[in-house]
């Protein structure tokens, strides 16, 4: 992958078909207990990765900033600790990934809005580094 909207954009999907065989497996076995990790793969994992490669696509000038692709592995981080997480406070492990995983979250959410704000939408150089 080339770009890092693409990144964003390919994780968002493997993220969703993750999300989608999840949710057929809760409904075949008639066990939602978990539906509240689902819903953060789904929300975070596929609806977030998916707005910030829509962004990154129309703002090259963010896109070509370091901050890109800081903003991707943080983004990937918080889910891949937020969703475990979220399981292991449903089933009596502990809340400590979940914890992390939520402040990974509200991370990658203050570097997208800190990238939205420096560079706006659209414009910017039609280069990308990161």
């Amino acid at each position: 992958m080339k770009t890092i909207a693409s990144r964003f954009f390919a994780t968002g999907a493997i993220f969703a078909l993750c999300g989608m065989a999840w949710g057929i497996v809760m409904s075949a076995t008639q066990d939602h207990t978990l539906s509240p990790a689902h819903g953060h793969l789904n929300l975070i994992g596929f609806v977030i990765m998916s707005v910030s490669g829509t962004f990154y696509a129309l703002s090259p000038g963010a896109a070509a900033s370091k901050l890109a692709g800081v903003h991707y592995w943080l983004s990937l981080a918080a889910v891949l600790a937020i969703v475990p997480g979220i399981v292991m406070a449903i089933s009596g492990s502990g809340e400590a990934l979940a914890k992390i995983g939520s402040v990974l979250t509200l991370s990658a959410m203050a570097l997208f809005a800190f990238q939205v704000m420096r560079h706006g939408i659209g414009g910017g150089p039609l280069r990308e580094t990161a």
